[in-house]
């Protein structure tokens, strides 16, 4: 028999938690279908009572009157192109709670020479009307707030054609109605080597043809590059933004990352994942658009013979766990329209990646249960709680009430599109693991508590359980002992619930 997902609870009498999120804005949903970039309002078109107003033909102006103005100054760039001083390390450094608008053609050149706009740890700064260009920040590094200070509020601004990320995140930040465009490696880079990044928003941007210097092919296997990367945010609320065209991954959330919301976002047409949740915790998922994601990167790897099943929401290594407080305990997929990626959901987790191991690419890093990851090995690892506690589980993910459709048209796909899986690898290493053979691989399909149930197909959709070598029909996915996608419709069959 099947077991009893929380979706199913109510049914048995069963007291049923339903986590509460704040709505998505009418704005952010409004931004989810129409382009942001390129149609920025006429925001600050003269300067606001006491405003100090920085002249554009100045070299370094709004450098030199930030260091001469007290805290909490607004500055008022006109129209006309604001230079920074000729040097790579010109830049702006703002002071707590510091107001920077622009008029409309007011724009912030980096001329291919500055490596940051604005930097250092102010708190409370706005950044508000302008574009941002032509900076050249590190790999890893970004353009503003470079390091990540707390409660920044970066609003319909245009940031493009930079080196590194258009932005870093700091606590609080809010990120709203931008354009983030054509950026060398990231649209924003959500990172503290403290990891102290709280309470994120992104809302109503768009985000999109970032990583144009293909940093995956620069250096294999960095996992540094897309429309935006998280590491080690503890509560991000993602909604109403497009998503589109990056060069990787639309959103990947990587290492330790908790409690996120991803809602009402349009992502579409990114070469790899729309949606990438990776060794994290605890996400609700919902009302998102996702189409045409992962077609280049999914045909790259079938042409190289993989049959991995590569997918359009990813999630590896990450699962809800009560024990890491959150406004949810579970990874809640629900309610989202999947149409024509090359495919649909993949749940993995790779049973020789754990704390302490080498195969760990985030070597350095624990889960969120252990404290200290030399506590990981042999022979303490063997017993509990640290046998359960040293894994990052994919466990707790229910995947309901979404709408999955596929043509089997699709140019590539080589019999490798329009699948949906949970799986693991049979594990080997190292050889003090207390994983190997088929341990993950039955634990994550028919011990974790991940369903899916109450979902629409239509399509010439598959199923893959257990490893790559096992795909399933509709019927049996459904069947003993998988016992997936119950009072789901295949290509319009009324399910018998």
């Amino acid at each position: 028999m099947p077991r009893l997902h929380s979706g199913l609870a109510v049914l048995l009498g069963a007291a049923l938690v339903v986590p509460v999120f704040p709505a998505a804005t009418p704005a952010a949903a409004a931004a989810a279908t129409g382009a942001v970039c390129d149609h920025q309002p006429a925001l600050n078109v003269t300067a606001p009572a006491g405003a100090v107003a920085v002249d554009p033909a100045v070299e370094g102006d709004l450098s030199v009157k930030t260091q001469a103005s007290p805290p909490g100054t607004t500055f008022w760039l006109p129209p006309g192109t604001h230079l920074l001083a000729a040097d790579q390390f010109g830049q702006v450094i703002p002071k707590d709670g510091d107001v920077y608008l622009g008029a409309p053609g007011a724009v912030l050149d980096g001329r291919g020479l500055n490596r940051a706009a604005f930097t250092q740890l102010a708190k409370n700064v706005v950044i508000r009307g302008l574009t941002i260009r032509n900076f050249v920040a590190p790999q890893d590094q970004g353009v503003v707030n470079h390091d990540s200070g707390e409660h920044w509020v970066i609003e319909n601004n245009t940031i493009e054609n930079n080196r590194g990320a258009a932005l870093m995140a700091g606590a609080r930040q809010e990120v709203r109605g931008n354009c983030l465009r054509g950026n060398g490696q990231y649209g924003m880079n959500a990172y503290r080597p403290d990891n102290a990044i709280t309470g994120l928003v992104v809302e109503g941007n768009e985000i999109a043809a970032n990583n144009v210097d293909d940093w995956e092919t620069r250096s294999p296997g960095c996992g540094c590059s897309g429309g935006i990367k998280f590491w080690s945010v503890n509560g991000a609320d993602v909604r109403g933004n497009w998503i589109h065209h990056n060069h990787g991954a639309g959103v990947w959330a990587d290492t330790n990352d908790n409690d996120f919301l991803i809602e009402d976002n349009l992502i579409e047409d990114n070469d790899a994942e729309a949606i990438f949740y990776e060794i994290s915790y605890n996400a609700v998922i919902r009302h998102n658009t996702i189409r045409r994601n992962n077609l280049v990167a999914g045909g790259r790897r079938a042409s190289r013979g993989d049959n991995f099943p590569s997918a359009s929401v990813y999630l590896s290594e990450s699962g809800g766990e009560p024990r890491v407080p959150a406004r949810t305990d579970l990874i809640d997929v629900y309610g989202n329209v999947f149409e024509d990626n090359w495919s649909g959901i993949t749940l993995w987790e790779n049973a020789d990646r754990f704390c302490n191991s080498p195969a760990n690419t985030s070597y350095a890093t624990c889960t969120k249960l252990v404290s200290d990851r030399n506590l990981c090995a042999a022979p303490g690892i063997d017993d509990e709680p640290l046998f359960s506690d040293c894994r990052w589980k994919t466990q707790r993910v229910e995947i309901h009430s979404n709408t999955f459709r596929f043509d089997p048209a699709s140019p590539g796909c080589a019999g490798l599109c329009g699948r949906m899986a949970v799986l693991s690898n049979y594990g080997t290493y190292p050889s003090w693991s207390p994983y190997k053979g088929t341990l993950v691989q039955d634990a994550i399909t028919r011990e974790q508590d991940n369903y899916w149930y109450s979902n629409d197909y239509t399509g010439p959709w598959t199923f893959v359980t257990g490893d790559n070598s096992r795909t399933l029909t509709p019927a049996q996915w459904q069947a003993s002992p998988w016992y997936k996608d119950d009072c789901s419709s295949f290509d319009g069959v009324t399910p018998q619930c």
